[in-house]
């Protein structure tokens, strides 16, 4: 195929689909095998300083914060983040100095809350780079081609945009219709966390409601930690098999961590920590509000539980899910002034 243009951008995260292949070979086995952990091994065996970090859900919703802010305890560094929806744990990553390198998608605002101040000024001071630009979409393809075992997907849809001008795909002339057509590349992150709302002890993983881009992210990933809201017996997925997204073979680590998505909203579990996403935007309006946050929410407790009694305990938890159920009406504290 002849090469149109290439994109400005920085690739990352890709090599020769057999590489992945011969790396899964090699380091994750078939075998139904017991991965049950804490959060705390998880990450410190599993996430290394410079890896590509790709975090599971949308937006606030169904994201492992507990898998994000003890990254975050663990003070790990020089992480890329795989910006493709990420909203408040690629602000505390950011904010916290573990990431000096975004893929931007979906990055850098809380949606109708606000902008973020914490990660903009990382990346505006310089101390973090913006290097690459895709879609949503673009993102997803490049995931999907990676769980095909493919070096690439092609795409039409960044055509004749700048944010193809920001990406690390290609325009090539397409061999059977002679049109342009942009390939944008697998993408292999080394780690990846999703939350669940079930898992076994082996892995197997069921979601409820929307997955996103989870089921290509678990399979394009090289190591993945699965953190869950509630572990179950194996007779329990089988039970219900057509709603297991992720099989075990994909899974390095499984976490049982209830309310682990906090402040995010677990669909049909619990809404959005509105008042506590209002505190972080507002403490981080400035490094040295930012360190505030941390240094009370992250390293000032041992672990996420001694975290969520912090923010509210079982009290706040249920309020929570009073909301998400509709028994409450939702608060939005980003509206107030």
């Amino acid at each position: 195929m002849d090469v149109i243009e290439r994109g400005e951008g920085q690739l990352l995260a890709w090599h020769d689909p057999d590489e992945q292949r011969a790396w899964i070979r090699k380091n994750k086995s078939r075998k139904m095998t017991d991965k049950r952990m804490d959060i705390k091994t998880a990450v410190s065996k599993f996430v290394l300083d410079g890896d590509y970090l790709a975090s599971g859900g949308f937006g606030h919703v169904r994201v492992s914060m507990a898998g994000v802010y003890e990254i975050i305890r663990q003070r790990k560094r020089n992480l890329t983040l795989a910006g493709k929806t990420a909203v408040h744990d690629c602000d505390v990553l950011v904010g916290s100095g573990c990431v000096n390198q975004v893929e931007v998608a979906y990055s850098f605002g809380h949606e109708l809350r606000g902008l973020s101040p914490a990660s903009r000024r990382m990346v505006e001071s310089g101390r973090v780079k913006a290097v690459t630009e895709t879609s949503n979409a673009g993102f997803q393809w490049r995931l999907k081609a990676a769980a095909m075992g493919l070096p690439f997907l092609p795409a039409r849809g960044l055509l004749g945009t700048d944010t193809f001008k920001k990406s690390s795909g290609l325009a090539v002339s397409d061999p059977f219709s002679g049109k342009r057509i942009a390939l944008l590349p697998a993408c292999y992150p080394d780690v990846a966390f999703i939350h669940v709302h079930r898992c076994d002890e082996y892995g197997n993983s069921q979601i409820d409601g929307i997955s996103v881009m989870d089921i290509d992210l678990a399979r394009a990933a090289k190591r993945l930690v699965v953190t869950t809201e509630k572990l179950v017996d194996n007779e329990t997925i089988r039970n219900d098999s057509c709603r297991t997204v992720i099989p075990f073979y994909c899974v390095d680590a499984v976490v049982e961590v209830p309310f682990g998505s906090h402040p995010g909203n677990m669909p049909f579990l619990y809404y959005s920590d509105e008042e506590h996403i209002a505190e972080w935007l507002k403490l981080s309006k400035t490094d040295e509000g930012a360190k505030e946050y941390f240094d009370k929410y992250v390293f000032g407790v041992r672990d996420f539980g001694e975290y969520l009694e912090l923010v509210g305990g079982a009290k706040k938890m249920k309020k929570l899910a009073d909301i998400e159920m509709l028994r409450a009406p939702p608060e939005a504290p980003w509206a107030e002034g």
